[in-house]
């Protein structure tokens, strides 16, 4: 019994953290995009930004991945 809530605890936190920085890193992409049509003389400044900020949302994918691969090494 343990151990199938442990995969179920697993997988949710795969597909959590896969999914919302997914969906964050495309709204913050598409702003970006936006951004930059507008002030294109703004590009460098808004791409390295851009860059830094997709770096922390990757960041909280490869934690959730950490923690899922710690609660599977308990089943």
């Amino acid at each position: 019994m343990t151990s199938g809530i442990i995969a179920i605890a697993a997988a949710l936190t795969i597909a959590i953290s896969t999914i919302c920085p997914a969906l964050a890193q495309g709204k913050t992409a598409a702003s970006a995009m936006e951004s930059i049509a507008r002030q294109p003389e703004a590009a460098g400044d808004i791409r390295s930004t851009l860059i830094l900020s997709l770096g922390l949302m990757e960041a909280l994918t490869i934690y959730g991945l950490l923690i899922a691969f710690m609660l599977v090494s308990k089943i």
